[in-house]
């Protein structure tokens, strides 16, 4: 589990650390399959339309009433989204996104970002690192026990995982939100990670309401996922490196999650118009 969302803090950046070998999709070989059984007579109509037999097969078309594979465009890294022409407002309910989420445990980054994807007028796809690293069942590297090289591991394996399904979903037309604790001064857990796995169109909002907020919101959490209220101040304080970024930032001490995710629209539409430098 993600150290800032459900885990103590990492220690310093030691260069060195963590795999970096890269990844190839195994090549699918779909066999063939042969259909046995009694023969028609010879003036019967038989009740299903009949195809040849053997290689033949795939320069049939399909009868209209079958349904074939889909073909879908693969996923690539995405662009910086294009400002629409003046004097069109942005509209960030009806626009193809890619949203990364920031803040410490306890911001709240998980339920603004599900309501944000449910209640879009495009189909949003919501990916939570937490959840992808905690999908490692036996052997899982909780970095509560210490923040060593199989947890910064499966957190980089995690986070590419993350990245591959948001550049897919987002190649077929759905947008996604990804929600992370990434510290602005930890390289391991950084952007850079990100923007290489979705894209430089990925638009950062940072969620991070007062240490009060977080630590109720903490108290009530249960699981690997509850920090000690000492963990989660020192993350918080961490976090506030983000003022002076450049990325934009909720202070949701005083809003509900309704009210979160109409800010973090007014904050897109801003960001789609002039997307932040990170």
């Amino acid at each position: 589990m993600q150290h800032a969302v459900g885990s103590p803090l990492p220690p310093p950046h030691q260069p060195g650390h963590g795999p970096a070998a890269g990844w190839s999709p195994a090549a699918h070989h779909p066999g063939q399959h042969q259909q046995q059984g009694p023969s028609a007579p010879p003036h019967a109509q038989p009740p299903y339309p009949a195809f040849p037999a053997g290689p033949q097969h795939a320069s049939m078309p399909p009868p209209p009433d079958t349904t074939g594979h889909v073909t879908l465009p693969p996923g690539g890294p995405v662009g910086i989204p294009s400002a629409p022409q003046a004097p069109a407002i942005p509209d960030p309910t009806a626009t193809t996104l890619a949203v990364l989420l920031i803040g410490p445990a306890g911001a709240g980054k998980t339920s603004v970002a599900k309501y944000w994807a449910d209640h879009r007028r495009v189909p949003t796809a919501h990916i939570s690192l937490d959840d992808v690293r905690e999908w490692v069942r036996s052997g899982f590297a909780d970095p509560q026990t210490g923040w060593n090289d199989n947890s910064e591991a499966q957190y980089r394996l995690a986070r590419r995982t993350c990245g591959f399904a948001a550049r897919n979903f987002l190649a077929n037309g759905i947008s996604c939100i990804l929600d992370d604790a990434v510290f602005p001064d930890r390289p391991v857990v950084g952007l850079g990670g990100w923007k290489r796995h979705v894209g430089p169109g990925l638009l950062p909002v940072v969620l991070l309401p007062g240490l009060d907020v977080v630590l109720e919101r903490n108290a009530e959490r249960s699981g690997n996922r509850r920090l000690g209220d000492e963990e989660v101040a020192r993350i918080h304080g961490r976090m506030a490196g983000w003022y002076g970024s450049g990325l934009p930032i909720i202070d949701n001490s005083q809003l509900d999650v309704p009210e979160t995710a109409r800010v973090l629209d007014d904050v897109l539409t801003r960001a789609i118009a002039s997307p932040p430098k990170w």
